[in-house]
């Protein structure tokens, strides 16, 4: 780039460079005026091929811009006309390698915007050119595609589209970069083999598809309530769009055209996917056709065709006829931010440039003049230099051209090492990303390992080991965080390298493009001298033959001659002296080619022991992570069986537990043990809560099976509740009638069972899945319901009635207990009539017993009477005694159930 300004700069002043080259000896001939103005005259496209090369770099620094806008299309046409200038695309990408891709999206994407039009519309050697860089369109994409970044996202895509698109036109040669063909074109490049028309259909559905795609994923950042394509960065995404619309016209077309074919010649099944495939194609370029035409942006810039409502039905070959081929039309309108200018391609212009370079010779020399001096001895004598100087020319140049032939060797090397250099880079990049997740991964898992180890309160003992273990996988933790942060360092330092070598390598490129410009100008200097002098030879020859008859009048003129020959021969000393100065110019650049070769050799070896050890590093640290994983794996798997065998302890318990309980309903000594049905309601809802708690418990420990200590508390909550409800559920039978006894015994026996059974369940791994205490549940709610059946009624009666039923059922116990003694009586009359001797003694004993006992009983129920009356009495203050009632009514139900349970004693002893 600095070569290419430096020449512009000295081409500029054209005549005032030609005074200083030439200023010396203005008193030459105008021969050698003449001769200049040839010299000059062949340079002239050598130096227009430098202006273009100068033009495209610059075209290629303004549009390939960190600036969030579209590409300005002057200077796109600058780069497209620079490739038709050189016949490929080696300047822009000679370029494009030292974009910082990876480091900008909005380069990336722009830069494939470029790829995309000189594709289309650039020399066809640019395809070949794109071919030999398609890894780096590969690779660039790979990078963006592990980076969340808006950009990126469309660069990944993009790279996909130009990607599939090289190999497209690489594989079908006929189809042009801009997808420009006849319909006889396409029918000659689709042959008669149905095979191939079948392989070429699939390709362009793929092409369209890569097309769409991208268009889909532009609207798709879009948004669309406001005015995006009016704003910079929205039309920094929708410019490279234009190109998408002119191939996908161009492809559905070609699509259309190609499946009516194939319809002719396949049945209609085989081609089923082709039709489904097409339709949803169709509906999507519809979209995206109508979408674009609804924006400003490309209103001014392009018309988009309409296609029609409904896809083409390609089961009647008469639709073909009703087909329209869809013409996109670019405008000719110069957007508001660009100013119209005259692109003039140099190669289209020779003849301006020459009558330009002609009028200023004429400007500093004078016009030319037809007379020739004879000059037969001088110019044998140049004959001879030139002779000398070609075959001193021949050499320069062979050795210039394997000087060039090593440099270029060496520069591909030094690019291959420098690309392998990037992907390693880029590789340790993402080893180390994806080696910091996986750290952080195991940092949490290690966090809710010792959280689950601190909730387990009775196996710390157990703990310990595992404990010191999680504080030595901490320290080597942390040793391997500190050696991630040195391969980082490494990593960077590395990167600073290869910048270093990048920068000596677009030396290297720089002085390579300066010896070659040198070296090919020496070469057309020398040989447009030669030709000049070889025309001036012939002419001189013919001079000759007409001077030998004027010889007295040379004679004459020979002092002149001589004088010019002292000219041509300080001419001659310059062009030495300038041949010696290019001799030392080529040893300088020898030498420091010499050193530059000496630096990348001493970098190159630095680079690969650097990668080496980095590599060396790596594969100690994923070593030491494999075996920080096993041994994690390990404790994790201990942390479990010990979680298990926690649960297991806790069930185990749960069912000695329940056992116990169940046991208690068949012991004597439980029989004088009693309870309210009161209490039995308010331990099986408690009992019914905690079941619920061991459901999701259960729920929690399934999900994460190293955590018992959600189902451990409710489970022994669960166990202690249950054998309370079966206790005091038999107690309570002691005090019911038979037929609620007998049901309320049996439902405590059966909810015993079935807790067990539910316990056994969860003894195992393959049965703890399936474990639920639904019958628990049913069995609990059946007990809820018979305590609830043997509550007092007390709720039935009001507040006034309440009062009388204490007085009632005080009263209906004394009269029980008096038809008691009443009865006992006449059983022993009967018995002292029935009986005689011991049996007679045996039964007055009892039924004195039984006489005695329900005296007793009388007497506590008119004390129990007497007590209630006082602390009615006592309690009542400005009430009534039926107020007193009604506000303690649990005392009142209490009373009334003792009442009735006494009397219906008494009977039943009778």
């Amino acid at each position: 780039m600095r070569l290419s300004l430096s020449f512009s700069m000295q081409l500029a002043p054209l005549p005032v460079f030609l005074q200083q080259v030439y200023g010396e000896h203005s008193g030459f001939s105008k021969s050698c005026s003449r001769r200049l103005r040839g010299d000059v005259t062949r340079l002239l496209p050598l130096a227009s091929l430098w202006l273009a090369v100068l033009d495209t770099c610059t075209s290629i620094s303004k549009a390939i811009s960190s600036s969030e806008a579209p590409v300005k299309e002057k200077h796109a046409r600058r780069i497209i006309l620079g490739t038709h200038h050189e016949k490929g695309a080696f300047t822009f990408w000679s370029y494009a390698i030292g974009l910082p891709l990876p480091s900008s999206s909005i380069i990336s994407w722009k830069f494939c915007h470029i790829v995309h039009k000189i594709l289309r519309d650039g020399h066809p050697n640019v395809l070949q050119d794109c071919l030999r860089h398609q890894s780096n369109i590969r690779e660039m994409g790979s990078l963006w595609g592990h980076l969340h970044d808006k950009y990126g996202q469309l660069v990944v895509i993009y790279s996909l589209l130009l990607n599939n698109k090289m190999n497209f036109h690489a594989k079908q040669t006929q189809f042009p970069g801009n997808l420009e063909l006849q319909d006889e074109e396409l029918e000659k490049a689709a042959g008669t083999d149905i095979n191939n028309v079948f392989q070429l259909t699939v390709d362009l559905f793929d092409y369209l598809d890569c097309e769409l795609k991208l268009a889909e994923t532009v609207f798709r950042q879009l948004n669309t309530s406001i005015a995006v394509s009016q704003t910079s960065s929205g039309q920094c995404r929708l410019s490279p769009m234009i190109q998408v619309i002119q191939d996908c016209s161009h492809l559905y077309h070609y699509i259309v055209k190609l499946l009516f074919k194939l319809h002719a010649c396949l049945p209609v099944e085989t081609l089923q996917g082709h039709r489904e495939r097409f339709h949803d194609q169709f509906h999507s370029l519809k979209n995206f056709f109508n979408r674009a035409r609804d924006m400003l942006y490309f209103k001014r810039l392009i018309q988009i065709p309409k296609l029609p409502d409904s896809p083409p039905n390609f089961l009647r070959a008469s639709a073909l006829a009703e087909h329209v081929k869809p013409v996109v039309v670019m405008s000719d309108d110069v957007p508001d931010d660009e100013e119209p200018e005259a692109l003039i391609e140099v190669a289209s212009a020779p003849q301006t440039q020459q009558q330009n370079v002609v009028d200023m010779f004429d400007q500093a020399f004078g016009p030319p003049s037809n007379g020739f001096d004879d000059r037969d001895v001088q110019i044998d004598n140049l004959k001879r230099e030139v002779e000398m100087l070609r075959a001193e020319l021949e050499r320069i140049k062979s050795e210039a051209q394997r000087y060039i032939t090593q440099l270029k060797s060496q520069i591909n090397s030094l690019e291959a090492e420098l690309e392998e250099q990037r992907t390693q880079k880029q590789k340790a990049l993402v080893e180390n990303e994806r080696l910091r997740m996986e750290l952080e991964s195991l940092r949490r898992q290690r966090a809710e390992g010792e959280s689950q180890l601190g909730q387990v309160l009775e196996a710390e003992k157990r703990a310990q080991a595992t404990e010191q273990r999680y504080k030595q996988l901490k320290d080597k933790h942390n040793d391997l965080v500190s050696r991630h942060a040195e391969l980082l360092r490494k990593s960077a330092d590395t990167s600073k390298m290869l910048s270093a070598t990048q920068q000596s390598q677009e030396e290297v490129a720089r002085t390579k493009q300066q010896l070659a410009f040198e070296v090919e100008q020496v070469k057309q200097a020398s040989e447009m001298k030669i030709e000049e002098q070889n025309v001036q030879l012939e002419r001189l020859r013919r001079e000759l033959e007409a001077s030998r008859a004027e010889l007295s009048h040379i004679q004459s003129k020979l002092q002149s001659s001589e004088q010019s020959g002292q000219k041509l021969s300080s001419m001659l000393g310059s062009l030495q002296e300038e041949e010696g100065v290019l001799r030392k110019k080529m040893a300088q650049q020898e030498v420091e080619l010499c050193s530059l070769k000496s630096e990348v050799q001493q970098s190159q070896s630095s680079l690969q022991r650097v990668r080496e050890r980095s590599s060396r590093e790596l594969g100690e640290l994923q070593g030491k992570l494999r075996e920080k994983l096993s041994q994690e794996d390990l404790l994790q798997q201990k942390l479990l069986d010990e979680q298990f065998r926690l649960l297991q302890g806790t069930v185990a318990e749960a069912e000695n537990i329940i056992q116990d309980a169940v046991a208690r309903l068949d012991d004597p000594l439980h029989v004088r043990c009693t309870s309210s049905p009161d209490y039995l309601i308010c331990r099986a809802e408690a009992t019914l809560s905690s079941i619920n708690s061991v459901q999701r418990g259960h729920a929690e420990y399934l999900k994460n099976m190293g955590d018992a200590g959600s189902l451990v508390r409710p489970l022994t909550q669960f166990a202690h509740l249950t054998a309370d409800t079966i206790v005091n559920g038999s107690a309570t039978a002691h005090l019911a009638p038979t037929d609620h006894a007998d049901k309320l015994t049996d439902s405590c026996r059966d909810c015993g069972n079935v807790s067990l059974q539910f316990l056994k369940d969860m003894k195992t791994k393959q049965s703890l899945a399936h474990a639920s205490p639904e019958a628990i549940i049913l069995i609990i709610e059946k007990i809820l319901q018979l305590g609830k059946d043997l509550r007092p009624r007390s709720m039935d009666f009001n507040q006034e009635e309440l009062g009388d039923m204490v007085d009632k059922e005080m009263a209906a116990t004394s009269a029980a207990i008096e038809e008691a003694v009443r009865r006992i009586e006449e059983m022993m009359d009967q018995a002292r009539k029935d009986s005689s001797g011991v049996k007679l003694e045996v039964n007055e004993r009892i039924l004195n017993s039984c006489t005695n006992l329900m005296k007793a009983i009388h007497l506590l129920v008119m004390a129990s009477t007497e007590l209630q009356r006082e602390i009615v009495d006592s309690g009542r203050g400005a009430a009534t005694q039926k107020e007193f009632y009604a506000k303690n009514s649990r005392w009142t139900e209490g009373l009334i159930s003792a009442s009735k349970a006494v009397g219906w004693g008494a009977t039943q002893m009778v």
